[in-house]
């Protein structure tokens, strides 16, 4: 716990202080990228952009080159594709300038990803945004909550489901096959365009069909579809989950992790995560903010000072310890 370091308050005085401790932590001309969360539309509980022009200013001091980025989403709503989210970035004060860097998707508009290794129990390569081939350096910077599904939300989930494809996100909730919307589908053609199995075939004149046999289950064709027109179907236990949240950020963790920091904002610690619209009750006091070397590290040490039972009240039964636990059991730590 040597290389954690915590600072009260939820200034940008307090980031700032934060930040310092860590020294200079990129070169001159390096380009960093900052991941950030910016906020489901209509949400009220995501981090103001003031935070994330602090650490801005801050690399920018040491020459280096920032960007701020996140990736488009799965589901329907203000960041399903680029356009959508940069739109929704903006409303919620996240401009170029006001940040003064640029704001950028890093899987695109979905379809910049590429394939890395895995090799773990569930899941022998993820697919990730290609931003992480884009950047000298990365911040990696959490707002720290409670989340429906995997019980808190920090750093770990803001690598895995935050950098991953819209294909790996779909991955870790669930196994899926595509069931058509008719009404919807305008006949695009895109799934058929994307399906590395060639189970998606559009015929001349029809609505797509998909051979289940042929299917892989790898999601592409859910997650790109530009008229949402495939339902998806997924069940999931919870357990897994976890365990395929943290094979994901493992993964990327062994592309980025010597050059990122990572930075989790405990302010406003809000029962439900910033993807969900709304205003959600807060479920503990603030605590500043805590940064380190490792995101397993500065999760467990964010939950330490929270304490456990803010997030076991919010969303009782779900098994978050897996995910610690499993870190240790696949050398994530």
């Amino acid at each position: 716990m040597s290389d954690i370091i915590q600072v009260e308050g939820n200034s940008t005085e307090s980031l700032r202080r934060l930040l310092v401790g860590f020294g200079k932590r990129f070169s001159p001309g390096r380009t960093v990228g900052i991941k950030v969360h910016w906020g489901e539309r209509g949400n009220t509980g995501f981090l103001h952009p003031r935070y994330t022009r602090e650490i801005v200013r801050w690399l920018q001091e040491s020459g280096s080159e920032p960007f701020v980025f996140d990736t488009t989403v799965l589901y329907s709503g203000g960041r399903r594709t680029a356009s959508d989210s940069l739109e929704t970035a903006a409303q919620h004060g996240y401009t170029e300038e006001y940040l003064d860097c640029p704001i950028r998707l890093g899987d695109g508009d979905g379809r910049d990803v590429e394939d890395i290794p895995s090799g773990c129990k569930h899941f022998s390569t993820v697919q990730v945004a290609s931003v992480i081939r884009k950047a000298g350096g990365f911040v990696i910077f959490s707002h720290f909550k409670g989340h429906m599904g995997t019980g808190f939300g920090g750093a770990i989930k803001n690598i895995a489901m935050g950098m991953a494809s819209r294909a790996q996100k779909q991955r870790m909730h669930a196994d899926a096959h595509p069931v058509l919307k008719p009404e919807k589908c305008n006949r695009c053609g895109l799934c058929a365009e994307v399906c590395p199995a060639g189970a998606a075939v559009l015929p001349e004149n029809g609505d797509p069909v998909y051979d289940l046999e042929a299917c892989i289950g790898c999601c592409q064709c859910i997650a790109l579809c530009p008229q949402a027109a495939l339902k998806i179907f997924w069940e999931s236990d919870e357990t897994v989950f976890q365990e395929k949240l943290v094979e994901t950020a493992a993964a990327i963790w062994k592309q980025i992790g010597p050059k990122t920091l990572v930075v989790n904002g405990l302010i406003g610690i809000l029962s439900e995560c910033d993807c969900l619209p709304g205003t959600h009750p807060a479920i503990a006091a603030d605590f500043g903010f805590l940064g380190g070397f490792h995101p397993v590290a500065v999760d467990e040490a964010s939950l330490q000072l929270i304490e456990a039972a803010p997030f076991d009240r919010a969303h009782p039964g779900i098994p978050w310890r897996r995910q610690f636990a499993y870190a240790r059991e696949i050398g994530f730590l």
